[in-house]
């Protein structure tokens, strides 16, 4: 379906999948595939939840792998990004109306495309945003997602300029005077390797950026000021104990050290408050452990496995390594 995915010669596509488009929240037209595994009987089915600025091809890799543990995916791009509507005249800007929108988008997934199309039990795997959303949305989601890992999620903010009170004062005001379309800094063009948060694996870092270079489409620029005070907003209110104390879905909170987006520290603490959640710690990882070199990606992959529950029963939280 070429004119849906775009694999490459470097990033095939996983085989045996489904992709079309389905309407989210307010008819915005989101991108969704499906990605079946060729062993049978299915352990049940991933919800994949992307980050910002992310897209589908770029997990194909870590769709394979879930698929050769008998996983069925299930994934899209969030509004605004990949191959989904963008929502401003502007479509590099990354933008979003409400942090709920997002909620509601992954609430209708589940219901019009998971539910009917899929194999149970249903597994949520997140990263950063849409670790976020999945946190956010979770106190609604325990009848139907049964574990939940979530790789570095965004609940906090690292910048090398402004410390994020004060991006979190300047982008609510920006909102408030009717600024909040506005990106909040100037986009750059072609990040060099040296020095990148994301990622310390050449080849994949490459991989990612040939996939961009032919499908420049597919991502954007630097986020509105609305888009930082809504995510800013529902990364301080997830952490709040009144909030984590209405989650029960057994969650995995997956925390690179060497985090250059999200500080490790605020991902610790938000497992220290959490009953449901259990820190597995990535030393020398960077914030992209689904990208990242194999000695670190392995040890995220390996919890991934032994926590959805499968012949064995899956890993009890009290087993899990901090």
């Amino acid at each position: 379906m070429p004119d849906i995915l775009y694999p490459t010669p470097e990033n095939p596509a996983p085989e045996n999948y489904t992709a079309g488009h389905f309407t989210g929240y307010r008819g915005a037209k989101l991108r969704y595939a499906i990605f079946r595994s060729q062993i049978s009987p299915a352990r049940g089915t991933v919800v994949l939840m992307q980050g910002r600025n992310d897209f589908i091809e770029k997990y194909f890799e870590t769709i394979r792998d879930l698929n050769a543990m008998g996983l069925w995916v299930a994934t899209f791009d969030l509004r605004g990004q990949g191959g989904s509507d963008r929502l401003l005249k502007d479509p590099r800007k990354g933008h979003v109306r409400r942090m709920s929108d997002y909620e509601r988008d992954l609430e209708i997934f589940l219901e019009q495309i998971v539910l009917p199309d899929t194999r149970l039990p249903f597994f949520l795997v997140a990263h950063s945003t849409g670790a976020l959303i999945a946190l956010s949305a979770a106190p609604r989601l325990s009848n139907r997602i049964s574990r939940m890992a979530l790789s570095a999620p965004y609940v906090g903010l690292r910048h090398d300029t402004w410390p994020v009170a004060v991006i979190r004062q300047i982008a609510a005001l920006a909102c408030w005077t009717g600024l909040g379309r506005l990106s909040a800094e100037q986009e750059r063009i072609d990040r060099p390797f040296p020095g990148n948060p994301l990622t310390s694996d050449t080849a994949r870092f490459a991989r990612n950026a040939a996939v961009i270079a032919a499908h420049p489409e597919l991502t954007v620029g630097p986020p509105t000021y609305r888009w930082l005070h809504e995510t800013l907003k529902g990364a301080n209110r997830v952490k709040r104990q009144e909030h984590l104390t209405q989650i029960t879905i057994p969650t995995l909170i997956l925390a690179p050290v060497l985090d250059g987006i999200i500080p490790y520290a605020e991902q610790e603490e938000l497992a220290r408050n959490f009953r449901a959640g259990q820190l597995v710690t990535i030393n020398g990882a960077r914030h992209e452990l689904f990208q990242e070199r194999d000695i670190y990606r392995a040890q995220a992959l390996a919890a991934i496995e032994a926590f959805m529950p499968g012949l064995d029963g899956g890993l009890d939280l009290s087993e899990t390594a901090a």
